[in-house]
């Protein structure tokens, strides 16, 4: 679920905190994904063309491993190198939101049998979407899948938004893909929406960039988790007639939730009676995560493995999954190669500005060169080297440097 309404109130009142990318735009950056969502994704949309789920000659459903086997080599063609993070034992603050989702599933699977009776087709493929799960064996084809493409996935103790944003924030990936938004309120500094999705559907991916937000709403990131608690988030129900515009304006008022509950009138704004902000905010600011995990983009593709998983397992066409294979190792082998701006950074040269409390107008500097710090294999320290020269040398000079190496 994640947070109420964050994506629509962040759109109204920090529309410079997103943009809309493509696809294309994301070579070379390693995303960490939220396979659950992912999962959750393939079962409802991956269908037969009766709209029935795809599934084997036993009846075990296989729409996900379809759904993670293709949308994974299209993501890899495209440059882009997924580490799936998959959840692992919800945090016992979560049992009242899967319990609502228990009742959800009882009024859909209700609305499913009066669909069927009335003989409306299309209620009946509306509330079977709505009873898909995401179950224990899902979770297990798919890592067996992943194993044999060579793609790595991580095993989160607890919420996989929380190790998503671990491994965004400590440098390991680039960012978030995930439709829940509280991957922002567990610290995610770049997240993406749409993504596993966005070219099968013909829809742009969109960027939320943390600190943007930050700054538009002027909150620290205590002020934002408890504006995030306050909208409603998976651990708390919220307090009944504050919605988000109002939780935005109580937080500018008080500055924490603490605060609030001293100055609103609570005969009209009724609190729960059971209502653990505290626990909370404190399960978004320290979550339970991996802090050891160590992420490897060197496992081989294991073909016959692979063949004999979705062939003769799953029933699976063995020349479209040895198709599948061989544009996956083309793939991955154009997405060993890096980005240019993760060999340059641009500085600015001492004489760029004036001195502080100069009146001196600055020269025009279109012709100036910038500083150009390059590094090739940074990350390890194997070398480096500062030149000059302006953006029309850029390409030029490095592709230089490298015969150089060679």
């Amino acid at each position: 679920m994640g947070i109420h309404g964050l994506a629509k109130l962040i759109g109204d009142v920090a529309p410079n905190a997103t943009k809309e990318n493509e696809f294309k735009n994301y070579f070379g950056r390693r995303i960490a994904i939220d396979a659950s969502m992912s999962l959750y994704q393939f079962l409802i949309a991956v269908r037969q063309q009766d709209g029935m789920q795809l599934t084997t000659s036993d009846g075990d459903t296989t729409s996900h491993l379809m759904g993670f086997f293709y949308r994974t080599i299209r993501m890899i063609d495209n440059g882009i190198k997924p580490v799936y993070v998959f959840d692992g034992k919800p945090p016992e603050m979560k049992s009242g939101e899967l319990e609502k989702r228990t009742e959800r599933r009882n009024e859909a699977q209700k609305a499913l049998e009066k669909a069927q009776e009335d003989g409306n087709a299309e209620e009946m493929d509306k509330m079977q979407r709505r009873l898909v799960k995401v179950d224990k064996t899902h979770v297990a084809e798919a890592k067996q899948l992943l194993t044999f493409m060579g793609v790595p996935f991580v095993e989160a103790p607890c919420e996989a938004e929380a190790q998503c944003a671990f491994l965004q924030k400590t440098g390991q990936v680039y960012a978030v893909g995930t439709e829940d938004m509280d991957a922002l309120t567990f610290g995610t500094k770049v997240l993406l929406r749409h993504l596993t999705f966005s070219e099968a559907r013909k829809m742009p991916i969109k960027e939320f960039y943390l600190e943007t937000v930050l700054e538009a709403l002027q909150f620290n990131m205590d002020e934002f988790i408890d504006l995030c608690i306050l909208m409603g988030c998976d651990y708390s129900d919220s307090i009944k007639g504050i919605g988000p515009k109002r939780a935005l304006d109580l937080m500018r008022s008080h500055r924490s939730i603490e605060k609030i509950l001293d100055n609103i009138d609570q005969s009209k704004y009724v609190v729960p009676d059971y209502f653990p902000y505290k626990q909370a905010r404190e399960l978004f600011k320290n979550p339970e995560v991996d802090k050891e995990v160590q992420i490897s983009w060197n496992m081989p593709i294991d073909e016959e493995g692979l063949i004999n998983y979705m062939c003769n397992e799953k029933g699976f066409s063995e020349d479209r999954m040895r198709s599948g294979v061989k544009k996956l190792r083309a793939a991955r082998g154009k997405s060993t190669q890096g980005r240019l701006d993760s060999f340059f950074t641009v500085t600015k040269r001492a004489n760029d500005s004036p001195a502080a409390g100069s009146s001196k107008k600055p020269k025009d500097d279109k012709k100036k060169p910038a500083r150009v710090v390059g590094a090739v294999g940074a990350s390890s320290g194997e070398s480096e080297f500062v030149g000059v020269c302006d953006s029309h040398d850029l390409i030029r000079n490095y592709l230089m440097y490298c015969k150089i190496l060679t």
